[in-house]
């Protein structure tokens, strides 16, 4: 019989847990399964992980560059004729704007070695300081809170698979059942504590379902550390040995008694005393959060809080204990940590710092003075567009803002008040289509790299195809428009290997190291969680020892509650909020591509109580409008009894007059740049 090939082991293109998926086949032909030997899924996949091959054979997909053309039509074109273009309008704008005039959007599914290579390329290359990616509508509470409290940002500090061992587990903000179910498989012997508003997938299973009212997380947050110490469960040793600044915290917690928290969240005093003991109770207990607590003008503050919880009652740094945030993009982790977010350098280093600077500086062969300083965040550099000083030229890669930016009819007229709109991407998605040019790159199976997941393990991605001819892999494009824009090639490597080379000596002593990472340590199965400096074996769980601040100690953040930027009024009488359903990720334009998901899921829809549609006159399965301030969205009506009486759901995958993202707020958090995607104002009505 003839031998068959070896299925080549990745890992799914989709949400930070990276499953390990098997993939065997041709192109159209193409066939993944779960592999049994990754801890983080042990032989499961979801639905979008089973049927995430199909995109590779997308009817649509983009393999040649598109221009647009003078009668405003994307044509065909050459890469030199693309590239040169592209090439020549930067250089224009940026002689007659300044470098910052253009600027950069990346993403969090763009593997470690593009995410370096582009922030390489936007400050050098461009010689810009605004670049920015989307894991600031995703990530960047969260960041700035576990920093702070922690010294360090990594998703989960300790490996998933401790989760197994569970006791109890807070979820705040997060639907797990939904948006990564194998992690199901790790919390199936706990009792899950769940907050959220909704009764989703991941709080019908819960034992306790807290439902606050949308956008009083942080008062709950608040309620349940004032019962902590209030019934005598404060961990009076931990909190004097490992951390510092309780006193002013406790504080501020201690007016929100649990019958003031009842008033503002809805959440009974019963309950948060439930919820409290029974953390307190377990000897394995974490507690996690997700968007639906970070995607608000206060998340930052709000995963303080969360924090706070967790560090009175000892949690995080204890084995079989901890605190983590579930990171949501595929490489959301090394995304955000390996130079492409607006003020950071690779390794978590600042690009503030003048001794990160240079160090940075010196692996690029240029002096530290050449380095812009710190940029915008994402929605402030798209919200800048076509206003004084803001950037004219945009540069794309890995993400759609045209759906998943709030307030996105605006950013969509921004967009098109461009001189240059340049987009990479591998299909045809709706920020492409507005697009000056379109240049065709490479997707998840036909390219080598790393993704570091939720709990800062480097993982191996592996080609099993050639990309179609015409498409070239980012790296490739960067290299090609830096060395066109006078820059010398060897300062752009685009052999991948060659690229985690470099960024291995550009992390090195980093706090998120990866200098001790290497290719063939990852091929030969070693488990390297970071920080993992030079000869190291990597850390899979941080903060045993002490915690990253320079004293060693984690630190109490001092919170308030305040209200949301948006409450309800006579005109928009009702919350709304925005989330994942199972079928689709992100903005879909992966999985709307997918025939077997977009049966499941075909078309957006607002879940709303039956008693809340009567009263705008509608009937499950009509076709309603969701009208906020900023504009207006039509779904098809889904009455659900579980819903409260005075919020809305939409998902936010859907594009053209589906955009959930029409309706939502862009109100910032002040000190993570969080759009407020979880709550705003809307009223329900008919369809026209």
């Amino acid at each position: 019989m003839p031998e068959t090939e070896p299925p080549t082991a990745t890992h799914c293109p989709y949400c930070a847990l990276q499953c390990g998926t098997l993939l065997t086949g041709a192109r159209g032909a193409v066939v993944a399964r779960p592999d049994p030997a990754f801890p983080a899924n042990r032989g499961s996949l979801c639905h979008k992980g089973w049927t995430a091959a199909a995109v590779l054979g997308a009817p649509d997909r983009l393999t040649t560059p598109l221009v647009r053309d003078a009668a405003g039509l994307l044509a065909p074109a050459g890469w030199d004729e693309a590239l040169g273009l592209v090439a020549g309008r930067l250089r224009s704008l940026r002689a007659a704007h300044g470098p910052d005039s253009v600027a950069v959007l990346g993403g969090g599914a763009l593997t470690n070695e593009k995410a370096y290579l582009l922030g390489k390329f936007a400050r050098l290359a461009l010689g810009t300081s605004r670049i920015d990616y989307n894991g600031r509508f995703c990530m960047a509470s969260a960041a700035v809170a576990q920093t702070a409290a922690f010294g360090v940002d990594r998703g989960l500090p300790f490996p998933v698979t401790d989760l197994d061992d569970a006791e109890t587990v807070l979820l705040a903000g997060t639907n797990p059942a939904e948006t990564m179910p194998p992690l199901m498989r790790h919390l199936d012997r706990a009792d899950l504590i769940v907050v959220d508003p909704r009764r989703t997938r991941t709080a019908a299973a819960a034992a306790l379902h807290l439902r606050p009212a949308p956008g009083t997380d942080l008062a709950l947050a608040l309620g349940l550390l004032h019962l902590a110490v209030t019934e005598g469960l404060l961990d009076k040793a931990y909190v004097s040995e490992r951390t510092s600044g309780f006193d002013e915290t406790w504080a501020r917690a201690s007016s929100w008694w649990p019958e003031r928290v009842e008033t503002v969240t809805g959440v009974s005093a019963a309950d948060l005393r439930t919820a409290v003991r029974m953390l307190a109770g377990g000897r394995r207990s974490y507690v996690l959060t997700g968007r639906g607590a970070e995607q608000h003008s206060k998340g930052s503050d709000t995963v303080a809080a969360f924090a706070n919880l967790a560090l009175a009652l000892g949690l995080p740094g204890r084995p079989g204990r901890g605190f983590g945030t579930l990171t949501g993009q595929g490489n959301g982790q090394g995304g955000r940590e390996l130079g492409q977010k607006a003020d950071q350098l690779p390794g978590y280093r600042s690009i503030t710092d003048p001794a990160a600077r240079t160090r940075v500086a010196a692996v690029w062969g240029v002096e530290p003075e050449r380095l812009p300083g710190p940029g915008i965040s994402a929605y402030e550099l798209l919200d800048a567009i076509g206003g004084p000083g803001g950037p004219r030229a945009l540069l794309v890669f890995g993400c759609n803002p045209v759906v998943s930016a709030p307030d996105a009819g605006r950013i969509a007229e921004r967009l098109a008040a461009l001189d240059l709109l340049v987009v990479a991407d591998f299909v045809p998605s709706e920020t492409a289509l507005a697009a000056d040019v379109v240049l065709p790159v490479t997707q998840w199976a036909e390219e080598e790299g790393t993704v570091t997941n939720l709990e800062g393990r480097v993982l191996r991605r592996h080609r099993l195809l050639d990309p179609p001819p015409g498409v070239l892999p980012d790296p490739a494009v960067l290299r090609a428009l830096a060395v066109r824009l006078g820059e010398p090639a060897a300062r752009y490597p685009d052999a991948p290997r060659e690229i985690f080379e470099e960024l291995r000596a550009a992390t090195r002593g980093a706090p998120a190291d990866y200098s001790g990472v290497d290719y063939d340590r990852l091929d030969a199965g070693e488990a390297l969680h970071w920080p993992c400096p030079e000869g190291g074996n990597g850390t899979p769980r941080m903060f045993l020892d002490r915690f990253a601040h320079p004293d060693g100690r984690a630190r109490f953040t001092p919170v308030e509650h305040r209200d949301s930027a948006e409450r309800p009024g006579p005109a928009f009488p009702l919350y709304a909020t925005t989330g994942r359903i199972l079928a689709h990720y992100q903005t879909g334009a992966q999985t709307r591509r997918v025939p077997e998901l977009l049966e499941a899921a075909p078309a957006p829809f607002v879940q709303v109580h039956p008693d809340t549609a009567a009263r705008a006159g509608l009937a499950d399965g009509q076709s309603a409008r969701v009208v906020s301030a900023r504009g207006e969205v039509v779904a098809e009506v889904r009455c659900d009894a579980s819903m409260r009486t005075d919020t809305v759901f939409v998902p936010f995958h859907f594009p053209g007059a589906g955009r959930a993202n029409l309706f939502t707020s862009a109100a910032l958090d002040p000190r993570s740049r969080m759009p407020e995607f979880k709550v705003c104002a809307v009223r329900l009505e008919a369809a026209r």
